[in-house]
């Protein structure tokens, strides 16, 4: 089994943790889950978070081959599309993708010319579906229940899980959000838990709780053992209940109507009006109060 080599990228504004996972042999690359700087207030996007991750790409003679999302983000807008734009490679999804589209193209009212079949990502991956990055091996599962689409990437020794699971003294994501499940979630999850102990998980996301620096690796043995939701003899019934107390009580996230208008569009910002501007819609009284 190779040793892939991971660079992780902290971004503080949005909790966001990016990957680059390269094959140490041939210097081919991958991304995983990018972002793209977006400042609310102002509506402005930039990519300094992007650029580190270019930087570091070319710092080290890389080659990148993918751009891999674990799902259609709520909480950022992906950087995708730039990173493609400095350095090539695929963009890449799961092939849920067309469920997201099909649900929020109608509450975005982005119309009939808005494909709902994947086809704005370079690739829609499958359940199980294997690919390389270099020398690497990787696989996907296909680990819903935070959203429909959501995938987790296998590659060696080391799994991308996205929004599934957090840190153990964290415990794991949302499952409130349209086609996410908290039974769906706990079976997804127990997959991932199912890989050999030894196995490295990478969180997509760290909120660092009591105030800590923030952490986004740790093992299956670990998560199995410690995870204060989802640990080892925490059955499906008592975590559903648990999961959905807290997801009660949560608002949404900041960024959810920009970030969701941009990344079922695999990080294409839409096209420019007659005054060569362009827009993002905020559908009102659609995601509820808080």
């Amino acid at each position: 089994m190779h040793e892939p080599t991971v660079h992780a990228f902290f971004d503080r504004a949005t909790f966001t943790v990016t990957y680059i996972v390269a094959d140490p042999d041939t210097r081919i690359c991958a991304v995983v889950d990018p972002v793209m700087d977006y400042d609310p207030n102002a509506a402005h996007t930039s990519h300094g978070s992007a650029g580190k991750v270019v930087e570091t790409i070319r710092d080290h003679g890389y080659t990148l081959e993918w751009i891999l999302e674990t799902h259609a983000h709520a909480d950022h807008l992906t950087g995708a599309q730039w990173i493609k734009a400095q350095c090539g490679g695929k963009i890449a999804i799961g092939e849920n993708i067309r469920l997201v589209q099909a649900k929020f193209s109608g509450l975005f009212n982005l119309g009939p010319d808005f494909p709902t079949d994947g086809s704005q990502f370079d690739h829609l991956f499958a359940d199980e579906e294997q690919f390389s990055i270099g020398s690497l091996q990787g696989r996907v599962m296909h680990t819903p229940g935070h959203t429909p689409a959501c995938i987790s990437y296998v590659i060696e020794n080391t799994c991308f899980v996205g929004d599934t699971l957090f840190m153990p003294d964290y415990g794991t994501a949302r499952a409130d959000f349209p086609g996410g499940d908290a039974r769906t979630l706990y079976r997804s999850i127990q997959r991932i838990h199912r890989l050999p102990p030894e196995t490295r998980l990478y969180m997509c996301h760290d909120y660092m709780p009591g105030g800590r620096d923030p952490q986004w690796e740790t093992t299956v043995a670990e998560s199995r053992q410690y995870n204060k939701m989802i640990r080892d003899g925490v059955d499906e019934d008592s975590f559903v209940e648990v999961r959905q107390t807290r997801d009660a009580g949560l608002r949404a996230p900041v960024l959810i109507l920009p970030s969701l208008q941009v990344n079922v569009r695999a990080g294409v910002l839409p096209d420019p009006e007659d005054n060569g501007i362009a827009y993002l819609k905020l559908p009102l009284n659609q995601l509820g109060g808080g």
